[in-house]
């Protein structure tokens, strides 16, 4: 008998990497998984896998359709689709596109959801939100500010979700990794190669942290766990950590 046995899990994005490890951990945990990503090849490949379901579509819109799918309660939801757009403020017309599809993936998606799922959670007083953050918001990555920006608002909303619910019942965890080899990574270019892929993990390691996570009850969970002295050391002296941030910056103009 696994930790989640029988419960109702829905992961988004589990076609690959992160998403397609959160969906193999929770299912060898006994769990009944959906598997959620906008390719529906991809979403069927993994939940055959496991054993599981697969819902393809917008991440934004699936709720009611795996909720159906587990025969009408979700016990765990995972917010895990992302995008991560390169460019800032500077670099050439501003790409207006990449900034609104940040927002709607990166943030929205997750508010959406919450919205859909917070009423039966809050009537039975259970239900379990796991935000996959990334360690940019904690901290910040170079050369991608719809990225980082975007991972910051969805930490944001993951730290008022629980501060908001949890004497109702409600468990939130933000999982907060720096590099993971995944597609996504491999998308970083340049500025991945110098930030991230030095000390990148496995997608299992993430599942396996955040599995570890929720047994100690954590809402920061730390894939990496040097990222914690990092953000202590953002927060105790910011314009300290700005420099050293700023000579990373130097680092990767350089190396273009």
């Amino acid at each position: 008998m696994g930790a989640f046995q029988d419960a109702g899990v829905v992961v988004t994005g589990a076609g690959g990497g992160i998403g397609a490890a959160l969906a193999r951990r929770f299912a060898s945990e006994g769990a009944r998984v959906v598997v959620n990503d906008l390719d529906a090849e991809r979403a069927k490949r993994v939940a055959d896998e496991v054993g599981g379901i697969a819902v393809p579509g917008d991440a934004s819109a699936i709720v009611e359709d795996a909720r159906d799918a587990l025969g009408g309660t979700v016990d765990v939801y995972c917010a895990n689709a992302g995008v991560a757009f390169e460019g800032g403020a500077a670099d050439g017309p501003l790409d207006e596109t990449a900034w609104a599809a940040s927002w709607d993936v990166n943030v929205m998606a997750h508010v959406r959801a919450a919205h859909a799922l917070l009423p039966g959670w809050l009537e039975r007083g259970s239900g379990r939100f796991v935000s996959t953050v990334s360690a940019a918001g904690l901290l910040t990555m170079i050369g991608a500010a719809p990225y980082a920006v975007t991972k910051h608002g969805a930490l944001a909303f993951a730290e008022w979700l629980s501060l908001t619910y949890r004497h109702r019942g409600v468990k939130v965890h933000a999982i907060c990794p720096q590099g993971v080899r995944t597609d996504m990574l491999a998308a970083t270019g340049s500025a991945g190669d110098l930030v991230l892929q030095p000390t990148a993990i496995e997608p299992d390691t993430v599942a396996d942290a955040l599995l570890k996570g929720i047994e100690e009850d954590r809402f920061l969970i730390l894939p990496h766990p040097e990222v914690a002295a990092y953000h202590q050391a953002r927060a105790g002296d910011p314009d300290r950590w700005l420099s050293g941030m700023n000579r990373i910056q130097q680092q990767w103009e350089e190396a273009r």
